[in-house]
């Protein structure tokens, strides 16, 4: 009897694609699962594609021997999708409901960088500046809000301890590779993910990746590099970033589609030139920043956001014009204030009032 198996597709030199489990990162399973040329093929199947189908067990292993479903379509609708190439891209304008958790840094967020689906969204972090509480809260704040929508986490040569409180706190399918791997498990990994969130894109499906960090991304790119390059300052290689780049540019709202949001972190004031040379490729790439302080953090001001350094472009398309001018005036005020005033400030305001929509009323139009 054949047993129904689902599993995400990969490359493979030998028997064209072998399906790998999500939950253990793409990595190799004690099993190898074959697709057939001749079944993939008909299926038009493509690196990154989420199939479920029936298994069967031959002298050589298991393959995959039917196609039920690809990226929760048909197998004709699937054959049928636009390519992301085609696809019409427009500036986000669907707001993520972040503020629905009341949580008071995702109520912060909400204000000040507010998130649409289709994002990009750079986090710009000094070391212990509280990046890492951000990025679960964001997770299960959209989680929460936002049912039908995907939560990807992807985090890159990480410590193995994180990746376990991530899997253990996180509402997000995690995918992880951990700083005890060679760096080319770290490659391998992002280009999976780039793969299996375009895929998910072309379906019409929205999905919210995110990552920590570019910065190790770009490492391990960098390494990764033919060696044959010319070198910048900081040891990186000429073209080592175009992959990372790559991938943070997926990100993007489809007119009458899906979309991809990507919320990635991005370190600095580590002290590495290597580090502020993959910020700096970043920078500006995105249209929504979210800041970190390290002098709020070490005033143990959580969460650690410069409000004049953050914010997102054309929020005019994820508020209302009568909320945007109440919150550019609330903006206003604060930015005469110092970094550690105004953050206080904010979060006094904040704790009088239930909800984000209730202080939003309050103040003048």
């Amino acid at each position: 009897m054949s047993d129904t198996i689902t599993g995400v597709l990969k490359k493979d030199k030998r028997s064209g694609f072998v399906l790998r489990d999500p939950k253990n990162s793409f990595r190799p399973g004690k099993t190898t699962i074959t697709i057939p040329g001749k079944l993939a093929g008909r299926h038009k199947l493509v690196e990154g594609a989420r199939v479920t189908g029936t298994l069967t067990k031959t002298r050589n292993g298991y393959v995959m021997d039917t196609i039920m479903e690809v990226c929760g379509l048909t197998t004709e609708d699937f054959a049928r999708r636009t390519p992301m190439r085609d696809l019409v891209v427009i500036s986000p304008d669907e707001r993520l409901r972040l503020a629905d958790s009341g949580d008071m840094t995702m109520r912060i967020v909400d204000l000040i960088a507010p998130i649409g689906k289709g994002t990009r969204g750079l986090i710009v972090s000094p070391p212990k500046a509280g990046k890492t509480t951000i990025l679960e809260k964001l997770c299960n704040a959209i989680s929460a809000a936002e049912p039908g929508t995907r939560v990807l986490a992807l985090l890159v040569d990480e410590r193995p301890e994180e990746v376990t409180h991530f899997r253990r706190n996180v509402q997000a399918d995690v995918f992880a590779s951990t700083n005890d791997q060679p760096y080319q498990e770290h490659v391998e990994l992002t280009r999976m993910m780039m793969a299996h969130v375009q895929v998910e894109l072309e379906c019409g499906h929205d999905v919210v990746v995110v990552v920590d960090s570019l910065t190790r991304i770009g490492r391990a790119f960098n390494l990764m590099g033919s060696g044959k390059g010319r070198v910048m300052s900081g040891g990186m290689e000429v073209g080592a970033l175009e992959t990372p780049r790559r991938f943070f540019g997926m990100a993007r709202n489809i007119e009458n589609g899906g979309s991809v949001t990507i919320l990635a972190t991005a370190l600095v004031d580590t002290g590495s030139r290597m580090d502020e040379l993959i910020f700096q490729e970043f920078k500006g790439t995105g249209n929504s920043e979210i800041v970190l302080d390290r002098q709020l953090a070490d005033l143990r001001l959580f969460p650690a956001i410069s409000i004049t350094e953050s914010g997102t472009r054309r929020e005019d398309r994820l508020y209302d014009e009568a909320t945007v001018s109440r919150i550019n005036r609330m903006r206003g005020m604060l930015a005469e204030r110092s970094p550690r005033d105004a953050l206080g400030s904010l979060i006094t305001t904040l704790e009088k009032y239930p909800d984000n929509e209730a202080l939003l009323a309050a103040l003048p139009a």
